[in-house]
């Protein structure tokens, strides 16, 4: 039912953040190796561009599909965006979870 929400919500208002919270609920209903083509075009939107969450949510998806070098670039991306100290914790968990290399 989210899923046709979110259809409906994005017919009425295309946002940026709109499709990013879509893309979440296409993750959740049909898949994580079905959500990557939903939120792939956002990557050019200005607005989005600084928002950690969009980079959070494709190296969460990226996680998911067991690509783990591109979803540390993506959390790590999301580090240099991010200036506050529990946002910044919250990314390094989840970069943790990528490769055991970097930091937790």
């Amino acid at each position: 039912a989210i899923l046709i929400l979110y259809g409906q919500l994005f017919a009425l208002n295309p946002s940026p953040v709109v499709a990013l919270n879509r893309a979440v609920s296409i993750a959740k209903v049909r898949g994580p190796e079905k959500a990557p083509a939903a939120i792939d075009p956002l990557g050019g939107d200005a607005k989005l561009d600084s928002y950690y969450l969009f980079l959070a949510l494709r190296g969460r998806l990226l996680l998911d599909l067991g690509l783990r070098a591109e979803a540390a670039d993506c959390y790590l991306a999301a580090l240099d965006r991010r200036r506050s100290e529990p946002k910044r914790r919250f990314l390094r968990r989840h970069l943790g979870k990528c490769v055991s290399v970097y930091p937790a």
